[in-house]
């Protein structure tokens, strides 16, 4: 069955509902919805994907998430795949959207934060590995080879938004 999303423009607009084949193929734009998970100590769930996974086999990723259906914000996207990949029914906040160059195709990333209190159980068919990792762990880990760069992208611009907020009076001097 063809995976469907929505064809988007520069700005991030609907144009058409396509094949998510066809997007990538053609390097549409299209939406991607992404969600980084914390436990209740503050600590991101790093995962590896299947090494059978079709994008990124066996890489390394701190998101969940995954295209956007026709009709779906970025915020039910979100929480669709968050249940989906993790089990867990929440209700993601959205941080940042940006137009990601992506390494297979472009899109348009929509991320998103959700905080995992009770229990979770990780989609195998999603999920080959998962360990909860330290901020300064998760940075050293961004450097690796194996994590999947469009992740790497979406981390700056997130450690980059989170330092925005924790200093509103811009940079010193």
């Amino acid at each position: 069955m063809t995976e469907l999303v929505e064809r988007v423009d520069d700005e991030d607009r609907v144009i058409g509902v396509v094949g998510r084949s066809e997007a990538i193929r053609k390097r549409w734009l299209h939406r991607v919805a992404t969600v980084v998970c914390r436990d209740t100590r503050g600590r991101i769930l790093v995962h590896r994907r299947p090494h059978e996974d079709v994008r990124f086999p066996g890489a390394v990723n701190f998101m969940l998430g995954g295209a956007a259906e026709p009709g779906e914000t970025y915020e039910e996207a979100a929480a669709r795949e968050l249940t989906e990949e993790l089990g867990v029914r929440a209700r993601p906040r959205f941080v940042l959207k940006f137009r990601c160059a992506g390494a297979i195709s472009p899109y348009w990333l929509g991320l998103h934060e959700a905080v995992v209190t009770g229990p979770y159980a990780p989609d195998p068919d999603e999920i080959a590995w998962h360990d909860w990792l330290t901020e300064s762990q998760l940075a050293a880990l961004v450097r690796d080879e194996a994590f999947v760069p469009d992740a790497r992208e979406a981390y700056h611009r997130w450690t980059a938004r989170r330092h925005e907020a924790a200093h509103p009076e811009g940079p010193a001097g």
